[in-house]
């Protein structure tokens, strides 16, 4: 799982099998360690939510996604997820959850287990 942070929004990008998993077990987890700190990112189903939530605790950012759609997100031609944000209000965290494709442009990076994008011709 890929983790982007950019000023007030977070993006994490979810291998096929990563998906699976996380769907399978309603949670999936990094860990980056930075010396003597470790920063945990996870990801995890909730029930009673309708969009993307995050909180941050204890070097640990957590978003959830609605436990709902954990049985259907694998196998669906859904993309990912996005909380509505209100743009001009800088101090709304914009959280955007998708399935990781493979890059159109050559890459160095192993994306055996990225899902074939969509934008590649046969």
């Amino acid at each position: 799982m890929k983790i982007r942070i950019k000023g007030n929004s977070v993006r994490l990008r979810l291998t096929k099998p990563e998906v699976e998993t996380f769907c399978k077990e309603g949670r999936y987890e990094e860990k980056t360690v930075f010396g003597s700190k470790t920063l945990t990112y996870v990801l995890e189903g909730k029930t009673g939510i309708t969009e993307p939530e995050a909180n941050y605790i204890e070097d640990k950012i957590i978003v959830y996604l609605p436990k709902e759609e954990l049985a259907f997100w694998p196998n669906s031609n859904r993309v990912g997820y996005s909380n509505s944000v209100d743009w001009n209000d800088t101090t709304t965290l914009s959280i955007l959850v998708e399935k990781d494709f493979t890059c159109l442009d050559n890459t160095i990076e192993d994306q055996s287990e990225n899902y074939p994008n969509p934008r590649l011709k046969n």
